[in-house]
């Protein structure tokens, strides 16, 4: 990793690549810090230190939501767009002919997530203003001045980032979308590991129990890096052969080629689609005043499905609502094979392989390959959706059973770990062209 950047850094074009998307970066955490008119920010912090289930909100917008900047909404309404777009896709065959014509195709779509994403964003922003002046937060009440000013600065914040992160793709280093993502989870992490040591290593008075506190740390975040690199590099190669043919005067085919299935096939999608819509019920129950209790039925279902509250083996009465880890495991299952549905077509794949003389040794073309193709796929998949359960459950029990209170997780650390990653491979794969270009020229 470390000769990539010093390889990286002797490069001009890379270099200024690099510094184009730092500067976009500190213009994100310059943002983060803006305040929007309107808001009582003071009490809106300890309105928000009440509600449970908001934690994992403020670390995908680095802690830019807890603040009430212009940049509240962050990316959210983008990537809320493009999963949109992604499933209608599936529901109307016209706008899965435009995705599969070329560069034409992908841009008009990426011109409606934009229109969709403002949409999403006003919506939000009107909805937030209304939930903070019933709770009492806006200055001045809830006025239509308010609501006006409030929803065109989150609307424009949230526009905003879009823009750079197109930027960021274009002229920067990296997917810009997740670039912002990461600088958005890396801000919130120095607060948490703070609180984890000031917990587990100052407060203890005993030697042993600071050392033990030093080594639990360490070991749990090594072990969740270790485990979702893993993760990320780990796939199946499908053998394929292609028949020799004539063409022309000259024999071609017969060479042998593989199909890369990855085993994290959907990435970290399903761990956000499961924790988002755990957390929207808790989120909208804030907002109507109901915090997580165990007194009252809404009260029990927020307590149920807040993460903060499961593996408490202190208590059976705390303990029981564990239960909505298994909810959460169970919709996380749903939402890797999902997402994969979406993003490989087997039928497809079959179709093509067969249209250019290729198969899988053993296996006869057609449906009998998308047949295999389609069992061997499930068989990974689950073990991809096993995999991120692991990882997204270790810092919950660290959580719970430690009673260690932080906003990231196995989540935040597959984002951290996964666009890292990707950004070093395309970093790599410019050096390499420019490598062949120099050779080309010389």
């Amino acid at each position: 990793m470390f000769e990539a950047v010093k390889n990286a850094l002797k490069v001009k074009d890379i270099r200024s690549k690099l510094l184009y998307t730092l500067m976009a970066l500190l213009i994100v955490r310059i943002g983060c810090a803006l305040p929007v008119p309107g808001i009582n920010r003071a009490y809106f912090q300890l309105w928000m230190a009440q509600k449970e289930g908001l934690g994992f909100l403020d670390t995908l917008t680095g802690g830019s939501f807890s603040q009430m900047s212009i940049f509240a909404l962050n990316i959210s309404p983008y990537i809320t767009s493009s999963i949109i777009m992604q499933l209608l896709t599936i529901v109307f065959p016209k706008l899965e002919e435009l995705q599969k014509d070329g560069e034409t195709g992908r841009k008009k779509i990426a011109e409606w997530s934009r229109y969709v994403t403002i949409a999403l964003a006003v919506i939000e922003s009107v909805a937030l203003t209304i939930g903070f002046g019933n709770s009492g937060i806006l200055q001045g009440g809830l006025t239509i001045s308010n609501i006006a000013i409030i929803t065109a600065s989150f609307t424009a914040g949230s526009a905003f980032l879009m823009w750079l992160g197109e930027r960021i793709t274009e002229k920067g280093v990296g997917n810009g979308i997740s670039i912002i993502l990461l600088i958005n989870i890396v801000a919130t992490l120095p607060n948490d590991f703070s609180n984890l040591i000031k917990k587990f290593v100052i407060n203890p008075t005993a030697v042993v129990n600071k050392v033990l506190g030093v080594i639990g740390i360490a070991a749990v975040v090594i072990v969740l890096i270790v485990l979702v690199i893993l993760l990320q590099d780990a796939q199946r190669k499908i053998p394929v052969q292609y028949a020799k043919k004539v063409q022309g005067r000259k024999m071609v085919g017969g060479q042998g080629s593989f199909i890369p299935l990855k085993v994290n096939t959907a990435g970290v999608i399903p761990v956000i689609f499961a924790m988002s819509l755990m957390q929207t019920p808790v989120i909208v129950l804030s907002f109507m005043g109901i915090t997580a209790q165990r007194a009252h039925f809404w009260p029990k279902v927020a307590y149920l499905l807040t993460s903060s509250n499961w593996f408490n083996i202190k208590d059976w009465g705390e303990f029981k609502y564990t239960l909505g880890a298994l909810i959460y495991v169970i919709l996380l299952i749903i939402f890797a094979y999902f997402y994969t549905s979406i993003t490989f077509n087997p039928m497809e794949v079959a179709n093509n392989m067969k249209k250019q003389g290729g198969f899988i040794p053993g296996i006869r073309p057609g449906r009998p390959t998308t047949e295999y193709l389609t069992k061997v796929l499930n068989y990974i998949v689950f073990i991809g959706a096993v995999a991120l359960t692991i990882i997204s459950l270790i810092p919950i029990v660290f959580s719970g059973v430690f009673a260690a209170r932080v906003s990231f997780g196995g989540t935040s650390i597959i984002i951290v770990v996964g666009v890292i990653l990707e950004t070093l491979k395309q970093i790599d794969s410019q050096l390499l062209v420019r490598q062949y270009k120099g050779f080309l020229n010389d």
